[in-house]
């Protein structure tokens, strides 16, 4: 138990490190190729920390795939969603935990695309018949369609320089290929991190008795999203809230669509009782955000508050 413990913090430290670089050669290689904030977030970010969960729906056991695909988005939308607001509330002024209101309608686009993209999964997970899996291409198209939305807002390109990068401090703009080596690199080292990170996390959920399923959607997701719950702590710090929202935004419509492609594919994906209350859960949190997005009231507060969503599931499912 002890050991457990020790390689837990000695993971969970290693992530927020290598992330520290990884943000940094991220925020880079966007300037590079002159994508705006929100594309650097939503698309180079979210794409580069989404790996550890695609790979765990691709080669985990089929109870344990769903789950993982099911718990990605619901950590994404109560957990990831309250970090950004417990961060601004605990390391921001009153005046600097302002959300502005262009960030606030860009989220609440992408909010509207997940539900719609994950009211279709859910639907699909209710339903057995012959030839489902052929609807997987349509969730790959799906998300090719929002990086080119993604990629077309990307020409008011922010000419604000990111920190210097870290393998090149002294230099003004440093060459694409130390940007890229520190960024492969740190993200190399994320994924390492997040591994051995989810192993511990397993061995707790052992420890405890809980079933593989339970694991999936509450232990597993929290593993893997690790990387962009680190990013968000140091983005939100640094006062780059768009970084910080269009990274978990990002994530979640990959989480909406990659992972569903693989379950229709490889699995018969059909929700049990607990997957279908974790999807309502999902599209609760994601109904909240949207609304307050769309209306411009989003506070760091109200998003917070969104982590209690989670917090209720899993007492629910521990209890029943």
């Amino acid at each position: 138990m002890l050991i457990t413990l020790l390689l837990f913090l000695v993971s969970a430290v290693t992530i927020y490190l290598a992330c520290e670089y990884f943000v940094n050669g991220i925020e880079w290689t966007g300037h590079h190729f002159k994508f705006s904030q929100s594309a650097t977030g939503s698309l180079l970010a979210a794409l580069g920390t989404a790996l550890p969960e695609c790979i765990v729906t691709l080669t985990a056991q089929q109870e344990i795939g769903i789950g993982a695909a099911l718990g990605g988005p619901l950590v994404l939308a109560t957990i990831g969603y309250a970090a950004v607001g417990l961060t601004l509330l605990l390391c921001m002024g009153r005046t600097e935990r302002a959300i502005d209101g262009e960030v606030q309608r860009e989220i609440g686009r992408d909010q509207r695309w997940f539900i719609g993209i994950f009211l279709v999964a859910t639907a699909l997970g209710l339903v057995a018949f012959t030839g489902k899996s052929w609807l997987a291409p349509l969730f790959l198209l799906v998300y090719l369609v929002y990086v080119r939305r993604e990629l077309k807002q990307s020409d008011s390109h922010e000419v604000e320089l990111p920190e210097p990068l870290k393998l090149a401090p002294d230099a003004g703009i440093p060459p694409l290929g130390k940007v890229l080596l520190q960024t492969l690199g740190a993200l190399v080292v994320v994924a390492l991190a997040a591994q051995l990170f989810v192993h511990q996390l397993e061995s707790v959920g052992e420890l405890f008795g809980l079933s593989p399923v339970l694991a999936a959607l509450l232990l597993s997701p929290v593993a893997t999203e690790m990387p962009e719950l680190m990013n968000v702590l140091i983005w939100v710090r640094q006062g780059k809230n768009r970084l910080a929202l269009a990274n978990i935004s990002g994530a979640m419509m990959i989480q909406g669509t990659i992972p569903k492609a693989f379950c229709l594919l490889f699995t018969p994906w059909l929700l049990d009782g607990a997957m279908m209350a974790s999807s309502l859960v999902t599209l609760l949190a994601v109904g909240l955000l949207w609304w307050g997005f769309r209306k411009g009231t989003m506070t760091a507060g109200r998003l917070a508050l969104v982590g209690l969503l989670y917090l209720g599931f899993c007492g629910w499912l521990l209890m029943s």
